[in-house]
């Protein structure tokens, strides 16, 4: 590997756990929605994605307790939709500032992501949660708010991450070359796009999420990590 001029890196399994995911946020925004779209259904930025589920499934604009039942079966299945990430960083919102709970990290990835800025590397994160959740999962993290640590932000907005089109979108945006920036990931298929779009790859293997060690043909040839420390610039 040759030292990243950026590094990039994802959420869910790779700084943070899978379970805290499924087992927190996920039944919070399930258990919320019906409250929040009653309350808040015909604020413009939040009709805004009810609209875009309804013209999916083809239900009516005003049949909003049909597009909550969509939205909560889409939860169920984990479903990578952009319309439901963005509705869910909205009421996550609401549990972060109420102190409901805060953003479960492995222990030393905050000490590394300070590390790798303090040597003046850009930090950028690319999840499947809106960007504003992103920023309301390192703001209300467990170890405080590590925002300023991070240049930016994307999400699927800028395209699906097993293709590779979306992370040369992301080099050109943050005007890095693709083979000088590093991806972090536990998902093999993203980082297979990412090495096909030009970038340096990581697979974060947690033995807590994956308790069956990948390595051999189930790395497919990404370098392997079982956490920060273990990753060498």
């Amino acid at each position: 590997m040759t030292r990243p001029l950026a590094i990039l890196t994802d959420i869910e399994g790779t700084t943070s756990s899978i379970s805290f995911v499924k087992n927190v946020l996920f039944p919070y925004a399930r258990a919320a929605l019906p409250g929040f779209v009653r309350e808040h259904g015909q604020q413009p930025a939040v009709r805004r994605w009810l609209d875009a589920v309804a013209t999916e499934i083809a239900a009516s604009a005003c049949q909003d307790e049909v597009i909550v039942e969509t939205l909560q079966g889409w939860i169920d299945q984990d479903r990578k939709h952009t319309a439901l990430k963005a509705l869910q960083g909205m009421i996550w919102d609401a549990g972060y500032r109420n102190g409901d709970y805060t953003a479960h990290l492995y222990p030393e990835v905050a000490a590394a992501l300070r590390g790798w800025h303090a040597a003046g590397i850009p930090l950028y994160v690319y999840s499947s949660g809106s960007v504003a959740a992103q920023k309301l999962f390192f703001g209300f993290s467990d170890a405080g708010d590590l925002t300023a640590l991070f240049s930016g932000n994307f999400d699927t907005e800028i395209g699906g991450k097993r293709e590779a089109a979306s992370y040369a979108r992301i080099a050109q945006a943050i005007g890095t070359a693709p083979h000088q920036i590093l991806f972090l990931s536990d998902v093999v298929e993203e980082l297979d796009a990412a090495r096909e779009a030009g970038l340096q790859t990581v697979l974060l293997d947690r033995l807590d999420d994956y308790p069956m060690p990948r390595t051999g043909e189930a790395a497919n040839g990404h370098t392997r990590a079982e956490n920060f420390g273990q990753i060498t610039l």
